[in-house]
């Protein structure tokens, strides 16, 4: 393509030399490559909090072509200026920090690809390298496409891959592909959410596909990583997500599915231990969330822990937290990385926290097991034509931070009135435990089998968690969620179906009069200790909200602090744990004491978080920066102290 076409439309004059970035700069999505969400910056603190003001607030909708889309990225600071995403284009932007001026934008040019994709206000970032002495910003975009920018200036690397770009789809699979069209529909399709992370001089790139619970054939493209020359653009290597004959995993596979069954994506963004030369990849189930029954085997690489040497791609050690994931229980979070100290040793290690509600630690040179994990017998499937696995890995510790599993006793009870009807309205359903299988809508007189985490459950990428590396110490935010989905015949949703079971969304259990159908709280965070696995302490995410204390049938009754039905969006830095209530919160951000959970202060937002803040030092000035609801393509806004 001409090379004017990726040009951006604003620039600065006079490119400077880059100099590799110091500890302290949120270089990363995760703020560095262990994506720990932590800062070690202690000029906003709890004496100065409440203080707290609006710098500037930078707007998205000139980005946007979508009137629903969010903007969900956390953005970089590098070389003195923010670099992020915004609008369904994914247009990479430089902001000055100071004022919250577009100091110059990229934009790719439309392709059906483009078009098709159905993430494409999903992106969450872009990722920064220094090559040569001079600053580079990589981005993938929802056409697939990755592209090297220079920092300074915004336009196209020309001596990266062509002209600054790498058409992603030539080095996934050997499928003929078109470049403006991409995948006919009959191979399967590919896009991306998450930015790429650059380390050592590779950058590792991840993908997604359409949400599993919608999709009726079974064949797509998997969602194999990638990576390049950080310098050239060169491909590197390529990791097979579904292995094939001869290939470490492939007996895992128990019928001739993995050639053509895709997914196992890994959209959730990655990490990397730069000392040790291996990124951590977590990776999503196959196609189709909800049933499997073409699929039979564990499926490796679905729902895992992938630990990959970063030079050659090499396996190094994999953990798979669900087997034949029949669930939505994809990992959806960065693994993070910290070092801890267990009976007296001290430990590198990985933690991943997953929907499931259970925080996997690991020692992450080994993928040796803090504590033991223990393969667990589970419910079985009944749905015809599936086999389920016998057992789950189920974590000894931590605890699970979050519900797991529903019975009576978990249904709203403010009222006797209120438990009644919920008793009542969850008969049509099957309740269980964790790994409740789903069930075909109507078969055995109950419309649908629940499993709580659900799809939306436990910690999940709008909130995840933070890790304070001088202590060790995990905060993590998560709903109590379930999910309930119908199985129904392929053929009834799409005639093309050759699934022979299918759901209609990842369904739910509804609520009475607006009420939540089950107790609260409904949002929390855990601060959770690795160097014990125990639980420290845990609060609500934010208050109680009105539609709770100004119910009608709740008049005169004390429901207490129950949280928002969000997950909270954490960092923490030096002195505090900072957190935003997130989508379906109020527009506050809070500061809480780290050790206790005491709440400090909140100063006001313009509105809703809609993922991870950050913060950064820029000319002696510490700042918060957020992604924010409130207008069409959302916004970013930064606070600072009074000047």
């Amino acid at each position: 393509m001409n090379r004017t076409l990726w040009l951006g439309a604003m620039m600065l004059a006079g490119p400077l030399l880059a100099q590799q970035p110091p500890a302290a700069d949120w270089t990363s999505w995760g703020g560095n490559p262990q994506s720990t969400r932590y800062s070690p910056h202690a000029q906003i603190n709890a004496e100065n909090f409440a203080t707290l003001e609006t710098a500037w607030v930078w707007r998205g909708d000139n980005f946007n072509h979508e009137a629903d889309a969010l903007l969900r990225a956390t953005p970089i600071y590098a070389e003195g200026k923010l670099f992020s995403v915004a609008g369904t284009r994914r247009t990479v932007v430089a902001i000055d920090p100071a004022t919250g001026e577009t100091l110059w934008m990229f934009r790719e040019p439309p392709t059906k690809r483009w078009s098709d994709s159905m993430r494409k206000d999903y992106g969450k970032g872009v990722a920064y390298d220094v090559v040569d002495g001079r600053g580079r910003i990589y981005v993938v975009t929802p056409a697939f496409f990755l592209h090297a920018l220079d920092a300074e200036t915004g336009l196209p690397v020309p001596t990266f891959g062509q002209n600054g770009t790498v058409d992603l789809l030539d080095d996934l699979g050997s499928w003929p592909h078109d470049r403006d069209a991409g995948y006919p529909p009959e191979v399967g399709y590919i896009t991306s959410s998450s930015p790429p992370i650059v380390v050592n001089g590779v950058v590792v790139v991840g993908n997604s596909h359409e949400q599993g619970y919608y999709q009726t054939r079974k064949e797509n493209v998997p969602g194999n990583v990638l990576a390049y020359d950080a310098k050239t653009g060169k491909h590197l290597w390529t990791f097979n997500v579904i292995p094939g004959p001869g290939e470490f995993g492939h007996e895992t596979w128990k019928t001739d599915a993995w050639k053509v069954t895709g997914n196992i994506s890994s959209w959730a963004p990655m990490s990397a231990d730069p000392e040790r030369g291996i990124v951590y990849v977590p990776t999503d189930p196959p196609s189709i969330d909800y049933f499997g029954g073409f699929r039979a085997g564990d499926a490796l690489f679905s729902t895992s822990i992938l630990a990959l040497d970063l030079k050659t791609g090499r396996r190094i050690w994999h953990f798979q937290t669900v087997h034949h994931d029949i669930w939505n229980y994809d990992n959806p979070h960065a693994p993070q990385l910290v070092d801890i100290t267990v009976g007296g040793r001290r430990i590198p290690a990985l933690v991943q926290v997953t929907k499931q509600s259970w925080a996997y630690v690991f020692n992450r040179e080994t993928g040796e097991p803090v504590w033991p994990i223990v393969e667990t017998p589970v419910p079985q499937s009944d749905v015809p034509g599936e086999v389920t696995s016998p057992t789950q890995p189920f974590p000894t510790r931590p605890a699970p931070f979050e519900m797991q599993g529903i019975t009576e006793n978990d249904l709203i009870d403010f009222t006797p009135e209120l438990r009644r009807r919920a008793v009542e309205a969850m008969a049509r359903f099957r309740m269980g435990p964790v790994f409740n299988p789903p069930a075909v809508q109507g078969a055995k007189g109950i419309e649908a089998s629940i499993h709580c985490p659900g799809a939306n459950g436990g910690a999940n990428i709008p909130g995840g968690a933070a890790i304070d590396p001088e202590t060790g110490i995990l905060y993590v935010a998560s709903t109590k969620a379930c999910s309930a989905p119908r199985l129904v015949p392929g053929t009834s949703v799409d005639s093309a179906s050759n699934v022979q079971w299918v759901s209609v969304g990842p369904g739910g259990i509804g609520g009475l009069d607006g009420l939540p159908m089950l107790k609260p709280p409904y949002g929390r965070i855990t601060a959770i200790d690795l160097n014990t696995g125990e639980h420290l302490w845990w609060i609500p995410n934010g208050d109680t909200p009105d539609a709770l204390k100004n119910h009608a049938a709740l008049q005169g009754v004390d429901v207490g602090t129950t949280g928002a039905r969000a997950h909270a969006t954490a960092m923490v830095t030096k002195t505090l744990l900072i957190y935003g209530e997130g989508r379906g919160g109020r527009p506050l951000l809070h500061a809480t004491d780290k050790k206790t959970g005491k709440e400090i202060a909140a100063v006001t937002l313009p509105g809703q978080t809609t993922t991870a803040p950050m913060t950064f030092m820029h000319e002696g000035t510490q700042y918060i920066v957020s992604a924010i609801s409130g207008n069409p393509g959302g916004a970013l806004v930064a606070l600072r102290l009074p000047r």
